[in-house]
């Protein structure tokens, strides 16, 4: 195949076109949707209760790279009655899944710490599922500030 001069400039100038256009794209944000999509495949459809959590996370974020966030969950910790897992959803992020913790009786208490990045402001979400199958929710909006200015 022959290409003339005229051809292959086209084609060149398509290319940058197309590549322009794809560096320009930004991450598709999920939704309530997606998260409680999530929510659902986590708790197996079940709806999450309040109380027995405890979300920490700052009310402002200065730097949405770096957002320190807890959780706690009251649990006796015992064969009988204890904490299986808990995971924590933000609603504006790419992927709404952004950590799970796995507890056992022997882990002592149900606590975990880690920090995460956060896109905008939005809420973030803890759910903890207990040995018994019900869950608990707790739910705090982080404000995530660009150049020091609300957003």
């Amino acid at each position: 195949m022959n290409l003339t001069r005229r051809e292959a400039l086209r084609l060149s100038a398509g290319a940058a076109i197309l590549a322009f256009a794809a560096s320009r794209a930004g991450p598709a944000l999920a939704g309530p949707a997606e998260t409680e999509k999530a929510m659902a495949e986590f708790t197996g459809g079940a709806s999450p209760a309040t109380g027995r959590i405890t979300l920490t996370a700052p009310e402002i974020a200065e730097n949405g790279n770096t957002v320190p966030v807890s959780v706690f969950v009251e649990s006796p910790m015992t064969d009988e009655d204890h904490v299986t897992e808990v995971t924590i959803l933000a609603e504006g992020n790419p992927n709404p899944g952004v950590a799970t913790f796995h507890f056992t009786p022997m882990s002592g208490d149900a606590t975990a710490t880690t920090r995460m990045r956060l896109a905008k402001t939005q809420n973030v979400i803890a759910i903890a599922k207990m040995s018994d199958g019900s869950v608990f929710m707790d739910k705090k909006e982080v404000k995530v500030t660009i150049g020091g200015c609300g957003g």
